[in-house]
């Protein structure tokens, strides 16, 4: 019994030693792709200084940065609209020389106290440019801000037709006969939000890019007339609403085009160039925005 038992003890103890040793652990997969903020770009108003819009959108979009979506106010609800649809910078620069004024110009000879520019031709011109599809059918998210002439209030167009969207946003009061649509009266979106920070945040964006193309104030303010006291006031209006606004945006670009007159459309090809130089100087900004969401969303 005793010989038994020793027995099984050293047969018990062989195939304690015969066992195979535990797996190494599995290697720890490498870490992947950081992931990637939705850009959300807002194009401010000022005429013909939106060009420099195009300009902005070319120089990002070389730098592999791609904004998903787009907020314009004004001239920026023009190239956002275009640049929603599909169209990429080169495409949008390529428009750019080949628009003539009378193409989105269509004097109000009835009614000029109305305002001297009706804005048919606008709204047909971006309509038949993204195809007329609606706002919603467009290739990115796109809003269009507005001001409602009867309340004050801001309203971002992110459905219907995308022309009258356009040329509700841009119907600056004098310049532009107010845009009716559905019994409602609407005026230029810049009254209430000449860049349009705060649509772009609302649309989802983790990373606001504001594109300022606003007059810069002289240091010394001359009021030598009405329309000099009337054009003056309506721009420190503006910048200081555009001031408190673009406070909230991550990152702001401002292409100097101070020297380029609101209608302007011989100055495309400055325009253009300022936006993309204002591109380079505020990069490393962009990268950077980038980078901290990244750190605080792994």
């Amino acid at each position: 019994m005793h010989r038994r038992s020793l027995l099984l003890s050293a047969a018990g103890l062989l195939a304690a030693c015969s066992t195979s040793a535990p797996p190494p652990p599995a290697p720890l997969a490498p870490p992947g792709p950081p992931r990637q903020p939705r850009i959300g770009i807002a194009l401010g108003g000022g005429g013909t200084k939106g060009f420099a819009h195009v300009g902005v959108i070319k120089a990002l979009e070389a730098q592999g940065l791609r904004p998903e979506l787009i907020a314009g106010t004004s001239a920026g609800s023009v190239v956002g609209a275009l640049y929603a649809s599909g169209l990429d910078g080169f495409a949008l620069q390529e428009l750019a020389f080949g628009l003539d004024e009378s193409k989105v110009k269509d004097f109000n000879l009835r009614s000029p106290w109305e305002g001297l520019v009706i804005g048919q031709k606008l709204q047909d011109y971006v309509n038949q440019l993204v195809k007329n599809r609606t706002i919603d059918q467009l290739s990115k998210p796109f809003v269009a801000v507005a001001t409602q002439g009867d309340t004050g209030q801001r309203v971002d167009f992110a459905r219907g037709n995308t022309g009258q969207a356009v040329r509700a946003s841009s119907s600056f009061p004098v310049f532009f006969k107010p845009t009716q649509i559905l019994g409602k009266t609407y005026v230029d979106g810049c009254l209430v939000s000449p860049v349009p920070v705060d649509a772009a945040r609302k649309m989802g964006a983790d990373i606001v890019i504001g594109v300022d193309i606003s007059a810069q104030l002289e240091r010394r303010l001359v009021f030598d007339g009405l329309s000099n006291v009337i054009d003056q006031s309506l721009v420190i209006m503006i910048r200081r609403l555009g001031e408190q606004e673009l406070a909230r945006a991550d990152v702001v670009i401002r292409p100097k085009v101070g020297k380029i007159g609101v209608t302007d459309f011989d100055q495309k090809d400055k325009a253009i160039l300022e936006g993309e130089k204002a591109v380079a100087l505020a990069l490393a900004d962009v990268r950077l925005a980038i980078q901290k969401w990244q750190l605080s969303h792994p």
